[in-house]
């Protein structure tokens, strides 16, 4: 999970207790900080340049145009096009326990000049040009971006002649990184453009709120009025893939979350995240995130400890 140093939290000014921002200024980006110390529903945010928001503690309901809304949550971040407006609910934020997020809005210009050089220096196999991020791109971080996020942290905040410099280039490693990872986003964009009229949005919705429990593709047809094949063939045919890798997705994205935090064991996570056994969680997490959940927990660990 990214951390806000101690000078960092002591230095800022607490002007608002709904999204309070800090907020600092570069040649070619700005990075904010904003901290949410009670719940609060609906705040609108829109930036005017492209936007990576990664989250650092709590949880947001993020809803974006007319799609279903969804969990955001520490260990994950979202990209976003210029102008694009979000709405976003607080449900857990709190005095003692604050909902923080970075947000950091990179110029095009920028962005445009690292995909030049990826298309003449980093050609895709299938000839195909590097282009500018998928709408609404949601990941879990993997190792490589958590590290950056968090050295463009102590840099935008340091007081350094350099530190431009500095910043640019970590900006090229981490636009190149994240594009890089459009195959590990958490949802295909067919999952992502379920409206709210669609026959399968109570289904997902369900999914998504009670994903700490057992689910059957039985049980979910019969919520959706469908038989168990023409639900299955249903919900491949609108979402891009099948019912059970859906909640598998759902479960691993819990678990991303839970193992940032070093007092919980592996059975605590895998039980709350709705799997029955230690050795399937391990083989569903590994495909998903190369890594088993132990050296996962253990990766982001050492990754703190060496900042």
């Amino acid at each position: 999970m990214i951390q806000l140093s101690d000078s960092f939290l002591k230095g800022r000014r607490l002007e608002t207790m709904v999204e309070n921002q800090t907020s600092y200024t570069m040649n070619n980006a700005t990075m904010h900080v904003f901290e949410t110390h009670e719940q609060a529903a609906s705040v609108l945010l829109k930036f005017e340049q492209p936007v990576l928001a990664s989250m650092i503690q709590g949880k947001k309901i993020m809803h974006l145009r007319d799609y279903e809304a969804f969990d955001f949550l520490p260990g994950e971040s979202l990209v976003l096009p210029a102008n694009e407006s979000m709405c976003i609910d607080f449900p857990e934020a709190m005095a003692k326990n604050p909902t923080r997020c970075l947000a950091m809005a990179i110029s095009e210009e920028k962005i445009n000049k690292v995909l030049q050089f990826m298309n003449e220096n980093m050609p895709k196999s299938n000839k195909e040009a590097w282009g500018l991020m998928d709408y609404n791109f949601h990941f879990v971080n993997d190792r490589g971006i958590y590290q950056i996020i968090q050295r463009l942290l102590f840099l935008f905040s340091e007081d350094h002649p350099s530190k431009d410099i500095f910043v640019d280039n970590m900006l090229r490693e981490l636009i190149i990184r994240i594009l890089q990872t459009n195959e590990r986003k958490i949802y295909s964009n067919a999952t992502l453009a379920i409206k709210k009229e669609s026959r399968l949005t109570e289904v997902i919705r369900y999914i998504r709120n009670n994903v700490h429990k057992s689910l059957s593709v039985d049980f979910l047809s019969k919520m959706a009025c469908m038989s168990p094949s023409h639900f299955y063939r249903t919900f491949k045919q609108e979402l891009g893939i099948s019912p059970v890798e859906f909640i598998n997705n759902e479960r691993i994205k819990l678990a991303v979350g839970l193992l940032q935090d070093p007092n919980r064991s592996i059975k605590d996570v895998y039980l709350d995240c709705g799997f029955e056994s230690r050795s399937y969680f391990n083989r569903v997490f590994k495909t998903r995130q190369h890594l088993a959940p132990g050296e996962y927990q253990s990766k982001i660990q050492k990754s703190r400890y060496l900042d």
